[in-house]
């Protein structure tokens, strides 16, 4: 695994990484692509879908804050990009709190045929064994117990799952990768899961390997948020942190600190 080459890429490229998210994360979205290179578009009117998905290099679906003025738009633009052939990363944020927000997953996935699908384990298993394990957005499953569930996902929608945990798990319905980076402190602030789907958008414009490209971006959130945990006195002063060092983030700090692995 070589995150850093992805990311000088994206450092050279500038892609354009067009987000259809939720109210609550759009600035710290934001902000993480422009801190690693990347330049967001946050644009959800159905007006203007096709035009801005014609530009884009990526796109990203996050159902957080959902209505279904929004899943109407989401599902446009997901057509739109999967007619272009630029990556599609679907975040179903909350799946299987609530039967809407699992039916609109479902309804997305169908529609957008999505390169990865990026969540935690309870919002994976949602998507798979229609069941109920979501606390608001956070997962009461482990990644490494929903392993053969995100296999299953994979297998039966011929996508890339990225499932985030303690140990973060990325699989295409064979091979797996192990990515153990991050801190405990980051999941004490909103939007970093979220983060994590934006960033995975950018480095699937530059990568063709969706699996590389959805572990890469996984990697470099972990690296990222280790040195900023121990740069913070806690979730407020992590967030800055947590910019200035994807901002400066290199070769040297993601060799020294990735603990990463496959199967």
């Amino acid at each position: 695994m070589e995150p850093w080459a992805d990311l000088e890429r994206i450092r050279a490229k500038a892609p354009l990484v067009h987000n259809i998210t939720n109210y609550v994360v759009m600035n710290t979205t934001a902000n993480a692509l422009l801190s690693v290179g990347a330049s967001p578009v946050m644009a959800h009117a159905v007006e203007e879908i096709d035009e801005m998905v014609g530009i884009a290099h990526a796109l990203v679906l996050n159902i957080g804050t959902l209505s279904e003025h929004w899943v109407e738009s989401m599902s446009r633009a997901g057509r739109a990009a999967r007619r272009r052939g630029i990556p599609i990363v679907l975040d179903p944020v909350g799946s299987g709190a609530t039967r809407f927000r699992t039916s609109a997953a479902l309804r997305l996935i169908d529609d957008a045929q999505p390169t990865v699908i990026r969540g935690n384990a309870s919002e994976i298993r949602s998507l798979v064994l229609s069941e109920k394990g979501t606390r608001g957005v956070d997962s009461t499953r482990t990644s490494e117990e929903s392993l053969d569930v995100a296999q299953s996902l994979a297998r039966q929608f011929r996508c890339v799952v990225s499932m985030s945990g303690a140990t973060d798990l990325v699989v295409d319905g064979e091979r797996v990768l192990r990515i153990h980076n991050g801190s405990p402190l980051m999941t004490r602030v909103t939007g970093l899961g979220c983060t994590a789907s934006a960033l995975t958008g950018a480095f699937a414009a530059v990568n063709a390997d969706p699996l590389q490209a959805a572990a890469h971006a996984m990697a470099v959130m972990g690296v990222a948020g280790e040195i900023a945990a121990g740069l913070s006195a806690g979730p407020g002063s992590l967030q800055v942190a947590f910019l200035d060092v994807l901002h400066s983030l290199g070769e040297p700090e993601i060799r020294a600190r990735m603990r990463a692995g496959a199967e």
